[in-house]
């Protein structure tokens, strides 16, 4: 810490003697935060969540994980360079990790948007794009205040700004957990129902049944009568 600094920056505490305990962390978040990535990207090909209609989607999301995976890596290394020993090359991977989040986050909203085109009845989908388009737009304006109050030797307001900074990325990796969820319900729907067809026993559904690449499921709402024609097990919706 400088000496007119009375609040710490998060990597002064990291510097110190809880290093390896932070580079665990950082590593730790890194890797759970990136493989959220390739398991979207995976169950958007495979139809458990909401799927990618073109090639424009697919290269939204391709570039989202490319740029995940340079904030990534800015993370860790700037908790390996310590803001102590390396304070130059510890700057240059903070930008890094900050700008490869927010770009991917860009990418992933365009990718959104475009879904949600396709998929407008998905409420998940625009409350996963609000949450990250409120991400981009209040780290861009807080990444500038603390760029701009560190420089001109506002230390102490300058940590303030990076513990929320660190604050707002916490709410952004839960966001994926929301984006994910629907592949856990729908998985946990399809053994339910699979467990029917066991048993010998039809799924009850009202309204509109099942359809499922062309297949036929069946329709309570024609006429207040049920079709005879058993239904293909259904695989598990999009949300």
């Amino acid at each position: 810490m400088e000496p007119n600094q009375s609040i710490a920056y998060i990597s002064d505490i990291g510097a110190q003697g809880l290093q390896p305990l932070f580079i665990a962390g950082c590593t730790v978040t890194c890797v759970f935060l990136d493989l959220s990535f390739f398991a979207e990207r995976w169950l958007r090909h495979t139809g458990r969540l909401a799927k990618n209609m073109g090639i424009a989607e697919k290269v939204l999301s391709g570039l989202s994980i490319i740029c995940a995976i340079g904030g990534a890596c800015g993370l860790v290394l700037l908790s390996i360079f310590d803001t102590v020993r390396h304070p130059n090359l510890h700057d240059g991977f903070l930008l890094l990790f900050i700008a490869g989040y927010v770009i991917s986050a860009i990418f992933i909203c365009a990718e959104y948007q475009r879904l949600g085109v396709h998929f407008r009845q998905h409420r998940i989908l625009r409350a996963s794009f609000w949450m990250k388009l409120f991400f981009i737009i209040i780290e861009i304006f807080l990444a500038a205040v603390f760029i701009g109050t560190g420089y001109t030797g506002h230390t102490s307001i300058a940590a303030v700004f990076e513990w929320i900074i660190a604050l707002i990325f916490t709410f952004y990796v839960f966001t994926f957990f929301v984006d994910l969820l629907p592949a856990s319900r729908d998985h946990q729907n399809l053994t339910n129902l699979e467990v029917g067809y066991v048993d010998g026993a039809m799924p009850e559904r009202s309204g509109n049944g099942y359809a499922v690449d062309g297949g036929r499921g069946f329709d309570g709402a024609t006429d207040g009568i049920q079709t005879e024609e058993r239904p293909k097990p259904p695989v598990a919706q999009n949300y």
